[in-house]
């Protein structure tokens, strides 16, 4: 299958109301099942990430109940009482990364045993330091294959707590999950993060989220302290939308010039990928925050190039790569190696279908500098590699240089299924 990209040469104007965020879904579903009682999810993200999620919290025998119809879902919160029964589950997590490390750190409250397993592409994305991290805890855990990647076998018997150690440069997620199950080890959690942490305000996000669901952890410097205690549900918890998927067309209206406000979002979120609006500031675009949402305009001056460090935004890194060629000067993206284990190895391709399109791209250990190139190659067929956002961020490349087609388009369905629908409402009406 293969999506032909609309070819658009002139400005763009909208309002976009994207769907709620993976992250901040993912986050709330965990913590609603953890609490004690009902809490509803508004604004809930429906892919294929957030219904592994869902799925394999259901089979442990969390009562989750979804309203795809309202973005609505209800979580009954039964604390760690599900995951007492002494059951075998094997559990399916795709290629959603989220899911398989929530879901290890969350399994080891248990006392069942649990296999989670997912696509090929899964079997490669390494758990190695919260595996590690676990066992020092004295949890047995073990990674079937010997690579510190899935599957993995979980024989619960509590969370033991205490004073633990994890690197902090591979992925946030692992920091998150820790402190989301945290509350209910048999004793405190001292959480020491060594070296610089990826991805910081995706730990920010879930000490908020934990907060707002009762818990508060105290962070002294690269150390988190998670007291003993329980979740109290929320009737409501309100969802943002997804500000990663906002980046798309923050982009286009930079790459088009014209007028694009993504409703919903402020400089207050808890995503810290709103900041990607910063980087179009620096490259010539006009950005306003307000109560509404933030606004990104271009008018008749050239995008300018940027020498960027993405560290803590590095989703973003394929949105700004694929813009990059139309910038009036080099863009060069820094410190991102940890994208090399993301859905695909994000900094090879997107070096290399920056390439076919004819862009002159220096690949770096951890990023790239790609220049200008004002003859890009028409009628090409962008790679996906089964990454949702190679497929969205390069949708924008491919709207300014006629006959792009995308492969597997439908990867997309991992975080914004809708995307196309969005894209092409936004180009419809500019």
């Amino acid at each position: 299958m293969t999506y032909s990209v609309p070819y658009h040469d002139g400005p763009v104007y909208g309002v976009v109301n994207v769907p709620g965020s993976k992250s901040i879904t993912n986050r709330a579903l965990v913590l609603a099942a953890l609490a004690n009682g009902p809490t509803r999810l508004n604004h809930a993200l429906f892919s294929d990430d957030s219904r592994i999620l869902m799925t394999a919290l259901s089979a442990v025998g969390y009562a989750v109940i979804p309203d795809e119809v309202n973005s609505a879902v209800e979580v009954i919160g039964a604390q760690i009482e599900p995951l007492q029964q002494r059951a075998e589950h094997d559990l399916f997590v795709g290629n959603s990364g989220t899911s398989a490390r929530f879901l290890t750190a969350l399994l080891a409250l248990g006392q069942g045993v649990y296999r989670l397993d997912g696509v090929a592409r899964m079997r490669e994305r390494p758990l190695g330091d919260l595996l590690a991290t676990l066992r020092v805890m004295g949890v047995d855990v073990r990674d079937l294959l010997g690579t510190g990647c899935p599957p993995i076998e979980i024989r619960g018997a509590g969370l033991p707590g205490g004073t633990v150690s994890i690197r902090g440069d591979e992925s946030s997620q692992f920091v998150s999950a820790l402190l989301m199950a945290a509350p209910y080890a048999k004793n405190p959690m001292r959480i020491e993060i060594l070296g610089e942490l990826v991805s910081e305000p995706y730990v920010e996000m879930t000490r908020s989220m934990m907060a707002a669901f009762g818990v508060q952890v105290v962070r002294r410097g690269n150390v988190f302290e998670v007291p003993l205690g329980a979740y109290h549900a929320n009737a409501v918890y309100d969802i943002e939308p997804d500000a990663s998927g906002a980046s798309y067309f923050m982009a286009a209206a930079a790459l088009c010039g014209g007028e694009v406000t993504l409703s919903g979002l402020t400089r207050e979120s808890l995503q810290g990928d709103v900041a990607f609006a910063d980087v179009l500031l620096q490259m010539g675009c006009a950005v306003s925050f307000s109560a509404e949402g933030i606004t990104i305009a271009r008018g008749e001056e050239s995008l300018r190039g940027v020498d960027v460090d993405l560290f803590h935004l590095s989703d973003t890194v394929p949105t700004l790569a694929a813009i990059a060629p139309f910038a009036s000067s080099p863009v060069t993206i820094r410190n991102v190696a940890n994208i090399r284990l993301k859905e695909t190895d994000r900094i090879a391709a997107c070096v290399a279908e920056l390439r076919a399109f004819g862009v002159e791209v220096e690949e770096f250990a951890d990023g790239m500098r790609i220049f200008p190139c004002a003859n890009l190659r028409e009628d090409v067929s962008v790679k996906t590699y089964d990454d949702h956002r190679m497929a969205m961020a390069f949708s924008l490349l491919g709207m300014r240089v006629r006959g792009t087609k995308i492969l597997d388009p439908m990867c997309v369905s991992k975080t914004f299924p809708t995307y196309y629908e969005h894209f092409e409402k936004l180009l419809d009406i500019s």
